[in-house]
């Protein structure tokens, strides 16, 4: 065998091992279908509003809530520090406070702040992993709703406290609930990520399979055709 085609096939070994490796570590979570929030918002007209929510990867975490219906855009960004340290760079250091986070533009007569935090408990993130989602770990990979005003904050502090009392999940939810600081786009490299990179093993094993579940447990949420950042 010559030295090429050795080194080729070293190559795909070395390959397949580091997808075994990151199918063992998946954050694709099994998903739940967690109960509806017993406190909520009702639907009605008016003006778009917005969540902030951070679970993992930010590329996953758009990718699910571009497929869900009501919602206009998700820019992924920064939440949690100084607009100062919102950089891909400086926030994988977990020095600075951020989290990988997005934020999710909605029709509040389509789609209710309770139900997308239903969606984000049931296939977007595991609540139960402080500070880390499957094969990501630090401070900026952590579970956290970020609210804007009084109602997100008793929404989701109300959610968090059912299910834990109903034992939704094995584990206690280590979610964080906190104020609202500041939201910072990601870089344009980082928006609509998965799309531009659906083979990239990462995104096949860790994100890719979290919006087949939203099809698969939410078909009333779901729209096959994305609203992406590039699109708007």
């Amino acid at each position: 065998m010559s030295v090429n085609r050795c080194l080729s096939a070293l190559a795909a070994v070395l390959l397949v091992a580091a997808a075994v490796r990151l199918a063992v570590t998946s954050g694709a979570q099994p998903p739940a279908v967690v109960p509806a929030p017993a406190v909520d918002n009702p639907k009605a007209p008016g003006a778009l509003q917005t969540a902030v929510l951070a679970g993992g990867c930010f590329w996953g975490m758009q990718g699910v809530f571009e497929h869900v219906r009501g919602v206009h855009q998700v820019l992924a960004g920064y939440s949690g520090g100084s607009r100062l340290t919102a950089q891909y760079g400086q926030v994988g250091t977990g020095t600075t406070g951020h989290a990988e986070s997005v934020q999710i533009t909605f029709d509040p007569a389509e789609l209710s702040y309770g139900e997308l935090l239903q969606i984000y408990f049931s296939v977007a993130t595991d609540p139960t992993e402080l500070n880390r989602q499957g094969p990501d770990s630090g401070s900026q990979y952590r579970s956290a709703i970020f609210y804007a005003d009084e109602t997100q904050r008793r929404i989701a502090a109300s959610y968090i406290t059912q299910l834990d009392k109903d034992r939704t999940f094995a584990q206690p939810i280590v979610t964080r609930v906190d104020a609202l600081r500041g939201f910072y786009s990601a870089e344009g490299y980082h928006q609509d990520y998965y799309l531009h990179n659906p083979d990239q093993p990462y995104i096949v094993l860790n994100d890719l399979p979290k919006i087949r579940n939203l099809e698969r447990l939410f078909p009333q949420y779901y729209r096959k055709v994305p609203v992406t950042v590039a699109g708007r």
